[in-house]
């Protein structure tokens, strides 16, 4: 019998040090409908074709470390009209930790960074989170 893939077992290869992320989100690919009809069409409505393709910012969510700055120093290269840009590899991987689906992202940069909310009588661990904007994303399934 065949199961569907658990989602969580993954890694994330951000050009840094090697962080593990405890949630990512944002992986949408999306094709822009672009509708036409020309004047002496014989049918009274539009034609629908393929458009362009627009992505969602993707969200990297980790733990808060003491003396871990590397995070914030990629945020604060954020500059007026320059950004360190990276190639960033999202990864689910099997039980075997090989990996099964493999997201590529063109040309990241962080365009906001959250860090955690404080709570006193809370009992949760610190989590602060990275979006990102790119421009493209592949995906291939093993």
């Amino acid at each position: 019998m065949s199961y569907p893939l658990p989602k969580f077992h993954f890694s994330v290869d951000w050009k840094g040090t090697k962080i593990g992320f405890t949630e990512v989100s944002g992986l949408d690919v999306e094709t822009e409908v672009v509708e036409y009809r020309q004047g002496a069409s014989p049918e009274y409505s539009k034609i629908k074709m393929p458009g362009m393709q627009k992505f969602s910012n993707i969200t990297l969510k980790r733990g808060t470390f003491a003396s871990d700055n590397e995070y914030y120093a990629w945020w604060n290269t954020v500059k007026l009209n320059t950004i360190e840009r990276r190639d960033i590899t999202i990864k689910l991987l099997n039980e075997d930790h090989q990996p099964v689906i493999i997201w590529k992202v063109k040309n990241a940069w962080p365009t906001k960074i959250q860090s955690t909310d404080l709570k006193a009588d809370g009992n949760e661990v610190a989590i602060e989170s990275m979006e990102l904007a790119h421009e493209g994303l592949s995906i291939q399934n093993d």
